[in-house]
């Protein structure tokens, strides 16, 4: 353990697991090839298979504070779907009118992404059919359940395509290239739990 308390942001990549330990037969990298400090541990997760911000912190109780859904603590994802979604197609998602395991989803914000924002490529760059278009959407949660913004896309018939998780309470991703970590500062870190 660290002798100061530290909270830490990563901009997660495409392509790597939420977790330091490599799991048997997998191709996905780990958390351990970006050196972080030793005693830390990831504040939630992201799939191997999104992108964006993912916090670090060797604090006992932090986990609880930010994913307790209680807390409604908010997370923004701008998230690249098939398709169009109709403004009843957002007001669903925003009402929280998606069941998942058999609960419905909490009330969130949904809104389209227009101009859709200007994002680097993502490596591998996500899968282009001629014939569907594309949309960017910000949605913000205040709960994580598995997969939960995949999920609830593909529940409205917009599958996801790109999935990159941009601020955490206040705290914005920006100015941090993908694959990079930097301590936060103290008002970065009131931010966060803002």
């Amino acid at each position: 353990m660290c002798a100061t308390p530290v909270l830490l942001a990563l901009n997660k990549p495409y392509g790597v697991l939420s977790q330091f330990t490599p799991e048997p037969g997998s191709k996905w990298r780990t958390l351990a090839d970006f050196k972080l400090p030793r005693g830390v541990y990831a504040l939630g997760r992201l799939d191997a298979d999104s992108e964006g911000l993912l916090l670090f912190s060797d604090e006992p109780g932090l986990n609880s504070k930010l994913l307790d859904p209680r807390q409604g603590h908010r997370r923004e994802y701008w998230v690249q779907v098939e398709g169009r979604p109709t403004p009843e197609t957002l007001a669903r998602l925003a009402a929280g009118e998606v069941k998942l395991d058999g609960a419905m989803t909490r009330p969130c914000r949904a809104q389209l992404l227009d101009p859709a924002p200007t994002i680097a490529p993502r490596v591998p760059p996500i899968r282009v059919r001629q014939t569907v278009p594309d949309t960017w959407i910000a949605l913000e949660l205040t709960e994580g359940k598995n997969r939960q913004v995949r999920r609830m896309t593909a529940a409205m018939g917009h599958p996801t395509l790109r999935l990159i998780r941009v601020r955490t309470g206040d705290f914005q991703l920006e100015g941090l290239a993908p694959g990079k970590w930097r301590e936060l500062t103290a008002s970065e870190r009131a931010a966060v739990f803002a």
